[in-house]
């Protein structure tokens, strides 16, 4: 129904944004990440738009660019998962760091959240792991690295669990080495990961 919102910001909070559009106000519940990135009140703005329907409830959400808002509808078709949570996820995490634990299989990422549990985390990569891998990114360079990375990710993973480690101890372990090495090496990723492991 709405496309975008272009006017005036009036005022923003980390969870709401007012925009004047030929005199009428409308508020836009919005995530931090996107509060962070607004203008000053009294800027122009433009706020691609959402509106959720419920029952006698009409709910208009706000996101600065296109893959915010596609990461948010995709949320929102999960089960279990409504806007208000939707929207957490996105407060939570950048949306490639949500994208790159999902297309990983890493939803330990996501129930670091609050709000967001082990069952519903898991539920959100089961249901749109294949989706986001499909997806027409609007920024391609950025989706094949955090393809790459999942994929290097996932090879260190699958050689600590060859090695007899759990599945839980050889993510977590290869998550955290990979987050301070620059641009390993399957062999470097499972050395650092197994030192890791070992070290009290």
């Amino acid at each position: 129904m709405f496309a975008y919102f272009r006017g005036e910001l009036i005022g923003a909070s980390p969870d709401e944004a007012v925009v004047e559009v030929a005199g009428v106000a409308y508020s836009l519940l919005i995530s931090s990440a996107t509060y962070h990135r607004l203008p000053e009140p009294g800027s122009a703005v433009r706020l691609l738009a959402h509106l959720h329907v419920k029952e006698d409830v009409l709910q208009l959400y706000g996101f600065l660019d296109e893959e915010e808002r596609q990461l948010f509808r995709l949320l929102l078709s999960t089960s279990g998962v409504g806007p208000r949570l939707a929207l957490a996820v996105l407060s939570g995490l950048q949306v490639h760091e949500v994208q790159e634990a999902i297309v990983s299989n890493v939803p330990e990422r996501l129930f670091e959240i609050s709000g967001v549990g082990k069952k519903t985390a898991a539920r959100i990569v089961l249901e749109l792991r294949d989706r986001i891998l499909k997806l027409q990114p609007s920024r391609p360079g950025k989706a094949a690295s955090a393809a790459s990375n999942a994929s290097l990710r996932e090879d260190a993973t699958t050689a600590l669990m060859t090695l007899g480690f759990s599945r839980a101890v050889a993510q977590k372990a290869v998550l955290g080495c990979f987050d301070r090495l620059k641009d390993p090496k399957v062999d470097e990723l499972v050395r650092e990961s197994l030192q890791a492991i070992r070290t009290p």
